[in-house]
C-alpha cells in the first residue's frame, strides 16, 4: 500500500493515531484549536483522506476510523527518503547520520545493541 500523505492529511491522521476513532466534529474542533483551521477546511481534508483510502468514515455520527498505522506512513517515508536522497542505500543514510554528530558512548552503545539485534534477525 502507499498512500502520500500531504501535511494538512497528516494532521488529521495524527489525531486518529493519538486519539484513536473521533468523529469529524472532535477532530475539527481539535485543529481549530491546534493550527485555527475552519470546520469546513477539515472536513474538506477528511473528504481527502477517506479518497486515499487512508481513513473510514462511520455512521451515524461521522466517526473517523484510521486504515493507516502511523508506522506504516513512516516505513513508508523512511523508504522514499532513503532511495530519492540515498540511492536506495540504508548504509548511506547511517552513514551520513553519523557524520553529522559526535556520539556519546551510550548512543554508540545502543546503535552497536541495534546492529548485533538487525544481524541475528537476517
Amino acid at each position: 500500500m502507499c498512500i502520500k500523505l500531504f501535511d494538512s492529511e497528516r494532521r488529521v491522521m495524527e489525531c486518529l493515531w493519538d486519539h484513536g476513532d473521533l468523529s469529524a466534529r472532535d477532530i475539527a474542533a481539535r485543529l481549530n484549536t491546534q493550527v485555527g483551521w475552519s470546520k469546513t477546511t477539515t472536513y474538506t481534508v477528511i473528504k481527502k483522506c477517506i479518497e486515499k483510502n487512508a481513513l473510514q468514515r462511520i455512521n451515524p455520527g461521522f466517526i473517523c476510523h484510521a486504515l493507516i498505522t502511523r508506522d506504516e506512513i513512516l516505513e513508508q517515508e523512511t523508504d522514499e527518503f532513503i532511495e530519492r536522497n540515498f540511492d536506495g542505500a540504508a548504509d548511506k543514510l547511517v552513514a551520513s547520520l553519523l557524520g553529522q554528530k559526535k556520539l556519546s558512548a551510550d548512543e554508540i552503545g545502543r546503535l552497536k545493541q541495534l546492529i548485533e539485534r538487525l544481524e541475528a534477525d537476517a
